[in-house]
């Protein structure tokens, strides 16, 4: 969630029909400007390919523009496509689509109040000793706000936005649509596996009850730990679409940036250490790596985690899948770990076989950059271009497009966020060591 809004108070639409129409006028404004671009590049000389076309600064940002206003599931869905990309976007996309992550309107006061009404009473104002009108962070689904308790207690509030609920299974459907008929995605990728289990977790995010209940799970799993905090539940305050639990301050975790490196070594050593427990011990992990699901308290040197609507259990299979893959990466055997990618999910039998010289390549640069003797340093990206461009070499090959099963895909959303946050962070982690023990 981005913290400290601006005021960009904007009433979200909650009703099927409006929301119909903004992705009607989405559509309306891409396709404007795939003609207006196809028609600059004919001017120039060129010839367009669509996908050019579709992938320009000003289409992308009508899509983030649309998308923060419709909140919900529709910008839930792009903020996961801007952080799962990662390095595979074109800079000048990647850098138009992560304002996702960090720009929701809030709802304006009447909202607010018809929300908080209906979840605690017309006279819910008398619970509190103070109530912040004005959120401390907005975000796809809810807006946080900052209260007292007449005990003195001070409460983080997550209000959900109107209609998010109801809406989800349109949104998602609707962004699939978009993509069909973009041509961004080829008609033979079936997308429905992958499309059902989106809804279903964006269901179990948009349930505060039960992401209340996700929260207390992690602050017992993490009872205890010295590097992390997780807040506490108040239930009698907590409903459906409103989630009351103690206020943690913390300062945005990229503000680590400027940190000592021992410090941000020891941070992301804390990050990736429990994103292995999750993966191999607990069989539970939350799959939203949005960087502001982190804050850093410089004065006790501890990271708080919030927002756990995307906690979910790891299959044991998937688990064990992943277990392969990094024993495989241990070994420095390219043939082990292509045969652990395939069997795993992430690779294609048809990729792998028509594309045999550019996988082998792939993995060979990663296999290198893993196995330097000491600390992996995130910093050092010159690798990622390589990688990026066979990547995007066998996705030209749209035949042989695969997708990965749901449940590693959400994994692997985890495990791709904390290395992108650890690459922010320019921090070094002897990862081969941490591995070495547990597979």
């Amino acid at each position: 969630m981005n913290d400290e809004r601006s005021d960009k108070g904007r009433a979200v639409p909650s009703g099927r029909l409006s929301r119909l129409g903004a992705f009607g006028r989405l559509a309306a404004g891409v396709g404007g400007g795939v003609v207006a671009e196809g028609a600059r590049r004919l001017a120039a000389g060129e010839r367009p390919r669509m996908g050019d076309l579709l992938l320009t600064p000003a289409n992308a940002t009508r899509v983030a523009d649309q998308l923060a206003h419709l909140r919900g599931a529709a910008m839930k869905l792009g903020q996961m496509i801007s952080m799962d990309a990662g390095d595979m976007l074109p800079p000048e996309l990647a850098t138009i689509l992560s304002r996702l992550r960090n720009d929701a309107h809030h709802m304006p006061p009447p909202q607010l109040n018809t929300v908080l009404t209906a979840a605690w009473g017309r006279d819910w104002r008398r619970r509190f000793a103070h109530f912040q009108a004005h959120p401390i962070a907005a975000a796809s689904i809810g807006q946080v706000h900052r209260a007292r308790l007449p005990d003195g207690r001070e409460l983080a509030i997550k209000v959900q936005y109107p209609g998010v609920m109801q809406s989800i299974d349109a949104d998602v459907d609707n962004v699939a649509t978009l993509l069909r008929v973009s041509g961004l995605l080829p008609k033979e990728l079936d997308i429905a596996p992958l499309l059902d289990e989106a809804k279903r977790q964006l269901h179990e995010e948009a349930d505060y009850l039960r992401e209340g209940a996700m929260m207390t799970r992690y602050r017992d799993l993490l009872a205890g730990e010295p590097a992390f905090v997780v807040p506490e539940l108040d239930p009698d305050l907590t409903t459906p679409n409103v989630l009351a639990m103690s206020y943690v301050a913390g300062v945005p975790i990229e503000t680590l940036e400027t940190a000592d490196q021992s410090v941000r070594d020891d941070a992301m050593h804390s990050l990736i250490a429990l994103v292995l427990r999750e993966l191999l011990d607990w069989g539970l992990m939350q799959t939203d790596p949005n960087f502001a699901n982190y804050r850093w308290q410089p004065e006790t040197g501890r990271i708080v985690l919030l927002d756990f609507g995307a906690a979910r259990p790891v299959a044991p299979a998937t688990a064990a899948g992943y277990r392969r893959l990094l024993a495989a990466g241990l070994s420095g055997e390219r043939d082990a770990v292509r045969a652990a990618a395939i069997a795993a999910g992430f690779l294609g039998e048809a990729a792998a076989a028509r594309h045999r010289p550019l996988v082998d390549a792939m993995i060979d640069v990663i296999l290198g950059e893993l196995n330097r003797p000491g600390p992996f340093d995130f910093g050092d990206r010159a690798f990622v271009g390589v990688v990026r461009e066979q990547g995007i070499e066998m996705a030209r090959d749209r035949a042989t497009w695969h997708l990965p099963p749901a449940d590693t895909l959400f994994v692997q959303r985890k495990i791709s966020g904390t290395a992108l946050l650890a690459a922010r962070l320019k921090a070094r982690v002897d990862i081969r060591a941490m591995v070495a023990g547990r597979v």
